[in-house]
């Protein structure tokens, strides 16, 4: 686990929880992202099928990942990406993966994950977590320039804000602090004023000083 020249343990922990649990930003947007898919799947019968069909594989994956069976599961994830590479489950499938191999050291094989989420989806919400995931990667592997460059790919203007907070966690890990709370206050500014997630950010500033 590569060590970061932040002031203290709390600020990498903050990184891991932020990663394993996405926090405020993905609540609202995984809403935003369930009301654009069930009007999708309302749209077309036929896309609808194919949708059920990538369901029932994913409910397959998670079974098996569960039960602690990788040999299965990986099978199960290449008939999803294989058969159904466009739908949301494959999607989901490959994001998870990625979380898995992240926890796991597997820096390699999670960026490979996410860089096959980002070939076969243009959703803004998926893409979105395709290259924060992809720059936490790049991050953890101590890729500074990389994860800049991850964190300035094309992406929906809605979601931002979660893009500029982890540039800023790159720039504090690179002890660039000028740029680090820019980067921070912009994410900020990305928040409504009563908005929680301020203090958190704003807890990041506090400790660049």
């Amino acid at each position: 686990m590569a060590v970061y020249d932040l002031k203290d343990q709390e600020e990498i922990e903050n990184f891991k929880y932020f990663w394993r649990s996405w926090g405020r930003w993905l609540f609202a947007l995984l809403v935003v992202a369930a009301i654009g898919y069930f009007g999708w799947v309302m749209y077309s019968s036929h896309q609808r099928s194919v949708n059920n069909e990538a369901v029932a594989v994913f409910d397959q994956w998670a079974e098996n990942q569960q039960a602690n069976k990788p040999a299965e599961a990986a099978k199960l994830l290449t008939q999803l990406q294989s058969q159904y590479p466009t739908s949301i489950s494959a999607a989901q499938a490959t994001l998870m993966q990625a979380g898995a191999a992240f926890d796991q050291g597997k820096y390699d094989e999670a960026i490979g994950h996410l860089n096959w989420v980002l070939k076969y989806h243009q959703e803004p919400l998926i893409r979105a977590m395709a290259i924060q995931r992809l720059a936490t990667v790049q991050l953890q592997q101590q890729k500074y320039d990389a994860a800049i460059t991850t964190l300035g790919m094309n992406t929906d203007e809605a979601y931002s804000g979660i893009l500029l907070e982890t540039k800023g966690d790159v720039y504090a890990a690179q002890g660039k602090r000028s740029e680090a709370a820019a980067a921070y206050k912009q994410a900020m500014d990305k928040l409504p004023q009563d908005d929680q997630g301020r203090e958190f950010i704003q807890l990041k500033i506090d400790q660049l000083n």
